[in-house]
């Protein structure tokens, strides 16, 4: 691979790019053993783009992307292509939006480890503000073990603005917050939903917060006062995977009320 290519990993990132960037996709290799649903709409995909497909033995794919969780597809794109937007995400899905939004995260280490547990619990994007947040720097893309390359991560110039945007859109915003909100384990939320956590030591902003349709806490049963942020992303959207795959997520009858 030359240094103006680089790779994308998995069916979310790789859709999302066919769909929305299709010119800066070159090539796209695919396990041959495959022959599922997925996988079919993929080349369908790329073919109606013009991209090629190859199919290529498993253990290639893991040549090519040692430890990464590829889920079969891997693309080549060009190093200097735009990234995907949260329109181009939410376009792609076919099932209810699941999100996480870091509000101005400073920390590289603590983007990729809540960048893995997002890959890990099938978010479909991470979101983050451009400015006043740690950007994807090659410690935060080390740190994320592959993620990086499978999670959409999508920057914004205005946080609360992509989050009222998500709002149109039936995504429900859900803040974490140490001090305040229902307990995670008796709150009630829709499938469709981005979860929000906040910076190390100072939490949401106050627009963030106030933007959020319900603000969450994660019961602390021993003597810290919270938890890292990775560690707190990992509770909350653990939680919501094990509500979606059950169908407990959603409030008893009916969506919940948004306040206006």
């Amino acid at each position: 691979m030359s240094a103006s290519t680089r790779l994308i990993f998995g069916f979310h990132a790789i859709l999302a790019k066919l769909r929305h960037d299709a010119a800066g996709v070159h090539e796209i290799y695919v396990d041959a053993s495959r022959n599922d649903a997925r996988l079919r709409d993929l080349v369908r995909q790329a073919d109606f783009a013009g991209v090629r497909v190859l199919p290529v033995e498993a253990q290639r794919l893991v040549a090519m992307a040692p430890a990464a969780r590829h889920q079969g597809v891997i693309a080549t794109i060009a190093a200097n292509q735009r990234h995907v937007t949260l329109d181009d995400v939410l376009d792609t899905l076919e099932e209810p939006p699941f999100l996480l939004v870091l509000d101005g995260i400073q920390d590289p280490h603590n983007l990729g480890a809540c960048l893995r547990v997002a890959d890990a619990v099938g978010a479909h994007a991470v979101v983050a503000p451009k400015d006043r947040a740690t950007g994807l720097t090659q410690t935060a893309i080390k740190v994320a073990s592959g993620a990086a390359e499978t999670v959409p991560y999508i920057t914004v110039t205005n946080l609360a603005r992509a989050l009222r945007q998500l709002q149109t859109r039936d995504v429900w915003i859900i803040g974490a917050a140490a001090e305040t909100g229902e307990p995670l384990y008796s709150a009630q939320w829709p499938s469709a939903c981005a979860w929000v956590l906040g910076a190390e030591g100072d939490g949401l902003r106050r627009l963030t917060r106030e933007t959020c349709d319900q603000l969450i806490s994660i019961p602390m049963l021993g003597t810290v006062a919270s938890l890292n942020v990775s560690v707190a992303a990992g509770v909350c959207l653990y939680e919501a995977r094990r509500r979606r795959d059950s169908g407990g997520s959603a409030a008893a009858g009916g969506p919940l009320p948004r306040q206006t």
